[in-house]
């Protein structure tokens, strides 16, 4: 028969635990892999384990940085799948003895300690530095406010980790005020680094902008096939072929060349989505026409973006050339 340890921890972990992450269940297997009991950092060792933003981070490093420079004198080789870099090998490293192995493997401890002994922590100034002189309470009223989306790219906290930036650099005089710090994704943190005090906030904002008046920005929810976090589908009032479709950004937002890069990458996941959507629905499909009016004089005639897609039958008349339907004059895409 089970003893009650067991029996209150299984319980808790198949029953009882409510999880908006993986934390609890991966700091538990630790504690039990150390029979019972851990450090703070060996628990931290197990979270980072489990993080891929973490890996992304350090493998963009790998390639970009220490790769390329070991490459470039000599010590590694680049493993390639395609165009895309797979791995690195040392050169000769079959020519090595076990017992070279090892003194090598030596060498380098030796270099690390040297260069901690001499750096010491400021070596990871790059990861630390945006969080480590800011309460938890800030970073999490600064991330709020972001709505927990970088403010330069846009891409969400569950994406990519976010981190929070100074404005300002501390180097050159900015504080640790709310009113001086924005939130960034590590990857945009890195680009901007210290050198400079560009100011990204209020891009999240943008999101939310609507006009009183415009046709997408007050669909009726139920005109909304299906939607992400940026964009929408809807059907086409006055269809080209059945089963048109427009993809319209949640933005009021009136021209293509206007949207913000995660608003693209949104609209190109729902035209995916809705022509395998439309292609399970009707297997007579045999092509798709899609695109964007840009301006009046291509033919736009409401001002809020949104791009075409539309099933092709065997015996349909295509097209003429030069535009989407919403090119004829008079008539509206909506």
């Amino acid at each position: 028969m089970p003893n009650s340890a067991f029996s209150r921890l299984s319980e808790y972990i198949s029953a009882k635990m409510r999880m908006s992450h993986i934390y609890q269940p991966v700091m538990i297997r630790e504690l039990l892999l150390q029979g019972g009991a851990a450090s703070v950092e060996e628990i931290a060792t197990a979270l980072l384990a489990h993080d891929p933003s973490q890996i992304e981070y350090y493998a963009l490093r790998t390639k970009n940085m220490v790769g390329k420079v070991l490459t470039k004198n000599g010590i590694t080789a680049v493993k390639r799948s395609g165009r895309s870099i797979t791995g690195y090998e040392l050169k000769d490293a079959k020519d090595l003895s076990p017992k070279e192995r090892e003194l090598l493997i030596e060498a380098c401890d030796v270099a690390i300690a040297a260069f901690l002994n001499r750096r010491g922590d400021r070596i990871w100034s790059h990861r630390s530095m945006s969080v480590g002189y800011i309460s938890g309470t800030l970073r999490y009223d600064v991330l709020k406010r972001a709505k927990f989306r970088c403010e330069l790219c846009g891409i969400s906290a569950e994406d990519k980790a976010l981190e929070v930036d100074h404005i300002v650099p501390r180097n050159h005089g900015g504080t640790d005020d709310e009113a001086n710090l924005q939130a960034l994704c590590y990857s945009c943190n890195a680009m901007k680094r210290d050198r400079d005090d560009a100011d990204f906030r209020g891009v999240a904002d943008k999101y939310e902008d609507r006009k009183e008046g415009c046709v997408f920005c007050e669909l009726p929810p139920d005109r909304i096939l299906s939607e992400n976090e940026l964009a929408f589908v809807i059907r086409d009032a006055f269809p080209v072929t059945e089963g048109h479709s427009l993809i319209i950004p949640k933005r009021h937002v009136a021209d293509y060349f206007d949207l913000f890069r995660p608003e693209v990458n949104a609209i190109q996941s729902l035209l995916h989505t809705t022509r395998l959507d439309l292609l399970g629905q009707d297997p007579k499909i045999a092509g798709f026409n899609m695109g964007v009016n840009s301006g009046a004089a291509a033919g736009q005639t409401v001002f809020h973006c949104h791009v075409h897609l539309f099933p092709r039958r065997t015996g349909d008349v295509p097209e003429p050339r030069g535009g989407v339907r919403g090119a004829v004059p008079g008539k509206q895409s909506y």
